[in-house]
């Protein structure tokens, strides 16, 4: 393949793309005739036969392997030599086509799953409404507290690895900004690895109890985003230096109420007040402890965790593949 990359290239419909920095992606472009922007690749094919959704599929899967060499970097980039080298298996049009044709299938029903989710997430801000009220008015009176009223310990940034440092069969897992922002639980499974002295381990390691917040963003919407680390965390799961802990006191909140509560208008105004902006937005530990919240008792926060439980169920109890031939 060829990668054509000027400002004024013409596309038109058909044509696949390829964004090379920050949102990387593969795309098939269906809008009428346009110029090339600066960060996009037009694809050229040589005369190899060759069906272009299945090329699609398969560059991302590529495109998502090369991305791991970003580690810990806020702009993703990879460069035109790298996607030049990109090796695909070219089977026979007919087979590329179906296997095309059964991914496609496939995303169709993972999308679906993604709606579900985003709806039984919507349920939940809904259920805590109705449990807590809204934080602003605090219709119940419940105790308003500083956020260190409930932390163990210290806040703290996390451990810094080079990017040439991750390697496949490294001793610790990293847990990053992509694996924290927009979701309930942090992502510990499938992290990239690398090699950590015990102390580093001792120092940085995870567990449920942790909540960890986005400390720096491109845009504001994202800073300070934050998860909770699941229960059942793999051994030797470390968070990285974009990353701030809050290991919380689990006598006083429960992770579950505390997640949900960061996202609410009223936490995030706080958040986004204490942040500041040079060349990306960031927020220090200090920002995320002078933030107030409201604190219901403990046995209320546990009636919430058992209806979150039920949710987080109805989540991973649908498996898309199993309706695939």
């Amino acid at each position: 393949m060829l990668l054509q990359f000027a400002e004024k290239i013409e596309i038109n419909n058909g044509d696949i793309l390829i964004s090379w920095s920050a949102s990387l992606g593969v795309y098939k472009w269906n809008r009428g005739k346009a110029l090339l922007n600066q960060h996009i690749f037009k694809v050229v094919f040589d005369k190899k036969p060759i069906d272009k959704q299945y090329f699609v599929f398969a560059t991302e899967y590529h495109l998502r392997e090369m991305e791991q060499q970003t580690h810990g970097a806020t702009m993703k980039h990879i460069t035109k030599s790298a996607f030049e080298k990109i090796e695909i298996p070219y089977p026979k049009l007919e087979k590329q086509k179906k296997i095309a044709n059964k991914l496609e299938r496939t995303k169709s029903l993972l999308l679906k799953q993604h709606r579900k989710i985003e709806l039984l997430d919507q349920l939940l801000k809904a259920r805590f409404v109705e449990m807590f009220g809204d934080p602003v008015s605090n219709p119940h009176g419940w105790d308003k507290v500083n956020i260190s009223t409930v932390v163990r310990g210290r806040a703290s940034n996390g451990y810094f690895a080079k990017r040439q440092e991750y390697v496949e069969d490294g001793n610790v897992a990293i847990l990053g900004v992509a694996h924290v922002v927009n979701r309930m639980y942090s992502q510990v499974e499938g992290l990239p690895r690398t090699n950590a002295s015990d102390v580093d381990i001792q120092k940085h390691k995870v567990g449920y109890g942790d909540m960890l917040f986005c400390r720096s963003s491109l845009v504001a919407e994202g800073i300070g985003k934050a998860s909770i680390v699941p229960e059942n965390t793999p051994d030797n799961t470390l968070f990285e230096c974009h990353v701030i802990r809050l290991p919380l006191n689990l006598n006083k909140c429960i992770p579950e109420y505390m997640q949900v509560l960061s996202t609410t208008d009223y936490f995030r105004k706080q958040i986004i007040a204490q942040s500041k902006t040079a060349t990306m937005t960031t927020i220090g530990q200090d920002g995320i402890l002078k933030a107030t919240i409201i604190l219901p008792p403990i046995e209320k926060q546990r009636e919430f965790y058992s209806f979150v439980k039920k949710v987080d169920k109805s989540k991973t109890n649908f498996n898309p593949f199993n309706f695939l031939p």
